[in-house]
């Protein structure tokens, strides 16, 4: 398949024809801003599909509107009409689409084009009216405030909130992006306008109080929940903006005779993760626990953990090393400790199943 992008080379544009350039058998055909007339002519005449996101929407002159996004359309349109056949067309439209500005007017009066050229031509013809896109790659200062906000964030610079409780309605960029693939494999029937999403809801102050959090995990070390949804794709985004030299961070390092201890990450419910090392021959642990759990995975050398019930002195042995990943739990109501019996440095990964507290640590020594 041969997919004419027009507006390749902007923040939609490039995210869309990296995911293209991962499939087998499609070729991107790119149109930018400054393709000529007779480029746009030729990679239309064997384009498959086309997937317009060409336009202007911050121009020096409001002029511009119209010539780069109502003007610019019919000209793509009329070059498939020239070619005789139902080329389907998505449109990377707005919601400003709905207002009478002059950004909205033009791109008005673009879908009014393609949908005269789907009437004409039969062929399918997909408008989408976006929200807000966000995402990697965008531009600060010119596609959304999300943009803006991560990047200076990101950079310790200020950010300006005029109204906190403006609404803002949001569309991840990974979500067009794979609207545009549901198109290209299933373009439908006749002119529609069609959505992608889902779009997310939220205010101005809500947003900049979310990205200011991602800023501050690395000092607490409490990630925010990044797993899913908005917070996902805003993380995501915030990360994507970070200069070169703050890919990486420092974490406290607690060391005395026995090894290291380290937190790295910590949950706001579902506890912590760390490591610990202990050098040859040393005894970690020597404790139990009410109510905490733990789970304990050498990365390298070997241990024997021992396990002793407080109650029936009943006890336990078990060993593991580095070779044989193993995970070990540790029981409330059983006094624990770990020791290294290889000749290396023993290197234990550890989760704990809530973050420490030091006024309530729920640890006490204990022989094993």
């Amino acid at each position: 398949m041969k997919v004419l992008v027009t507006g390749a080379d902007g923040f939609i544009g490039n995210n869309l024809r990296v995911v293209l350039g991962e499939r087998p058998g499609t070729e991107v055909l790119a149109i930018t801003r400054h393709s000529t007339a007779d480029e746009l002519a030729a990679a239309v005449r064997t384009a498959d599909a086309v997937i317009h996101l060409a336009g202007v929407n911050r121009p020096q002159d409001p002029s511009e509107f119209a010539a780069g996004n109502a003007d610019f359309t019919a000209r793509l349109c009329a070059a498939l009409t020239a070619t005789g056949r139902p080329v389907p067309v998505a449109f990377a439209s707005s919601i400003q689409a709905e207002r009478d500005n002059p950004y909205g007017a033009s791109k008005r009066q673009a879908e009014q084009h393609l949908a005269a050229y789907g009437q004409r031509s039969g062929a399918p013809v997909a408008l989408y009216r976006l929200a807000n896109v966000f995402g990697k790659w965008s531009r600060p200062d010119y596609n959304s405030a999300v943009a803006t906000f991560c990047h200076n964030i990101a950079r310790g610079l200020p950010i300006h909130v005029n109204d906190p409780a403006a609404a803002v309605h949001l569309v991840y960029i990974d979500d067009v992006i794979a609207e545009c693939l549901r198109f290209l494999e299933a373009p439908g029937e006749g002119v529609r306008f069609a959505e992608a999403g889902p779009v997310h809801s939220t205010t101005v102050g809500q947003l900049a109080q979310q990205i200011e959090a991602f800023r501050d995990m690395r000092q607490s070390l409490v990630t925010e929940r990044v797993g899913a949804g908005l917070v996902r794709a805003l993380y995501a985004t915030y990360v994507s903006f970070l200069p070169p030299e703050a890919f990486s961070y420092g974490v406290p390092k607690y060391g005395d005779a026995r090894g290291v201890f380290v937190e790295f990450l910590k949950t706001p419910d579902s506890g912590q993760f760390s490591f610990f090392t202990a050098h040859p021959g040393i005894t970690r642990g020597g404790h139990y626990h009410h109510s905490k759990t733990e789970k304990f995975l050498v990365i390298k050398g070997r241990a024997r953990y021992r396990f002793r019930h407080l109650l029936t002195d009943e006890t336990f042995e078990l060993e593991s090393s580095g070779d044989e990943p193993l995970v070990v739990d540790t029981i409330p109501g059983w006094s624990h400790d770990i020791t290294n019996i290889g000749d290396d440095e023993l290197v234990v990964m550890l989760w704990a199943n809530e973050i420490f507290d030091r006024q309530k640590p729920d640890t006490f020594a204990s022989r094993v």
